[in-house]
């Protein structure tokens, strides 16, 4: 049954990847892939401060919630490509400032969902 919440949620976090996706940009930053790995940091880090509170929580919701809905939604595969990409059109400050973005953006971000899930309660 735990594949069938996971497999639930990852259609619905690919789902929601796509819309970001289809957002009109001009720019040659990958600007969504980081805002969508920053979103998902952060939902990440709610769903781990939520289980963390002691709330009574189903492992199929954490399995639909965190292995699935971020686990589609989040974009690391996209992310190294388009860093790789970066680098190999010699576009050096865009794509260490890219990853430097991306990793502290997105601990902050799994920071900042926790304190949510904590302050929520």
């Amino acid at each position: 049954m735990g594949f069938l919440w996971v497999a639930l949620g990852g259609a619905v976090g690919a789902m929601g990847r796509y819309a970001i996706s289809l957002i009109p940009t001009k720019a040659t930053f990958p600007f969504l892939t980081l805002v969508t790995n920053i979103i998902g940091a952060i939902l990440i880090g709610f769903v781990v401060g939520v289980v963390s509170t002691g709330e009574d929580v189903s492992q199929n919701s954490i399995l639909f919630w965190k292995t699935g809905i971020c686990g589609g939604f989040t974009t690391f595969s996209t992310f190294s490509l388009e860093a790789y990409k970066l680098f190999e059109d010699k576009l050096y400050m865009q794509g260490g400032l890219y990853v430097a973005l991306s990793v502290i953006c997105c601990i902050l971000g799994v920071l900042c969902g926790k304190k949510l899930a904590l302050l929520l309660k």
